[in-house]
């Protein structure tokens, strides 16, 4: 429940930020993301490392490096500035550790929900893909009698396929019309449902898999509640085609945009918010 409330609330966040966004480029999303999660780790970063000593470390590796082109042709002290930009280094990411184990939580929290927006794109009308139902290691996808029913705007075009080696169940389905519901996987007398979504949007939300499991499946796949227990189906799973961010001709990863973006938008800022980085 404690993870469900944390998923619900930075989803919450994230979805309100890119919301007057999602008729729009997804860079426009994705620049706005950045920007603000720049803003807000400057801040933490500030508030959680110890500005005092980043700053020694930065100016004592800058005063050995000028004494080593100082005294160049001298091996003693170059060797011994060496040492001291080894050390005033050392210094430096030992005072980068609490920040940076801070900021690491809320960051992953927002990349896991930035994944539902980006790294997926919704059906399109009239394309074909499959729906995967992963079964316990111990459970006999033969034997298992798993049925799908699927929403209006989704038909199912090929009997379900049962892979006993990789405990699966697969069906093929096709996209009729746009829209959005829930197809629903049937388990004896448990009923699995799973959010489905086909249209053409520059950006939709996407979940591509509803699981149960452990913790680590609830924070990266945040974008449905887990999948209720006593059934022996671990996770349903669409196979939704990869989302695009086109720039200059070329398809840029989500993840690297934000990044680059986010560490473009920390340096550029960070005199704003008086940081020593």
């Amino acid at each position: 429940m404690p993870m469900a409330i944390v998923n619900l609330v930075f989803g919450g966040i994230v979805g309100a930020v890119l919301w007057p966004f999602r008729t729009l480029s997804p860079w426009a999303g994705m620049v706005a993301v950045s920007f603000l999660t720049a803003l807000l780790m400057l801040e933490v970063y500030k508030l959680t490392s110890n500005q005092a000593a980043i700053r020694r470390a930065k100016d004592l590796i800058k005063a050995h490096l000028y004494e080593m082109r100082l005294y160049k042709d001298d091996m003693r002290i170059t060797l011994g500035a060496q040492r001291a930009i080894l050390k005033a280094n050392l210094s430096y990411l030992a005072a980068n550790l609490k920040p940076l184990a801070v900021m690491i939580v809320p960051l992953v929290l927002i990349l896991a929900q930035l994944s539902v927006w980006y790294d997926r794109a919704p059906l399109r009308p009239g394309q074909e893909t499959l729906v995967k139902a992963r079964l316990e290691g111990t459970a006999d996808p033969v034997g298992a009698g798993l049925d799908l029913e699927v929403p209006p705007g989704l038909e199912i075009t090929a009997p379900a396929v049962r892979i006993p080696d990789l405990h699966e169940v697969v069906w093929r389905i096709k996209a009729v019309a746009p829209g959005s519901g829930r197809l629903t996987v049937r388990s004896g007398g448990t009923a699995l449902g799973k959010a489905v979504v086909v249209g053409d949007g520059p950006l939709r939300r996407v979940s591509a898999i509803a699981s149960r499991g452990s913790f680590s499946k609830r924070v990266l796949y945040p974008g449905e509640g887990p999948l209720p227990a006593g059934s022996p189906v671990r996770s349903i799973e669409i196979l939704y085609p990869a989302g695009r961010l086109a720039a200059f001709g070329l398809n840029v990863h989500w993840l690297i945009a934000y990044l680059v973006l986010s560490i473009v938008f920390g340096f550029a800022f960070k005199g704003v918010f008086k940081v020593e980085i």
